[in-house]
């Protein structure tokens, strides 16, 4: 299986949430959506904390994964959430073993 998996939590600092979210559907909700590479995509509000975010991406290969570290509006998206954020996000590469619904 050459699919590669990203978990990624977002620590905002205190009421930022929605503006980290504003960010990102400003730059890369519509990169996420049409790009074929990515395969799946959560972008989640964690019930446990009012000031996170929770990401898990699942790409067709880690190339594709790649991808939106590259998009010319990127280090905007970064230059913007990095204000509202409350600390380095903390990123978890993962190899996926099994999928349901998938061929492994």
């Amino acid at each position: 299986m050459s699919k590669s998996a990203l978990f990624i939590r977002h620590k905002t600092k205190p009421g930022k949430r929605d503006e980290v979210r504003q960010v990102w559907e400003k730059y890369a909700r519509d990169y996420v959506a049409g790009s074929s590479g990515q395969l799946s995509y959560y972008y989640c509000y964690d019930d446990n904390d009012p000031d996170a975010i929770v990401v898990f991406q699942l790409a067709a290969d880690q190339a594709s994964g790649q991808q939106f570290v590259k998009q010319p509006w990127f280090a905007d998206y970064e230059r913007e959430t990095a204000a509202l954020l409350a600390g380095p996000s903390e990123f978890r590469a993962a190899t996926p073993c099994w999928l349901k619904g998938a061929a492994t």
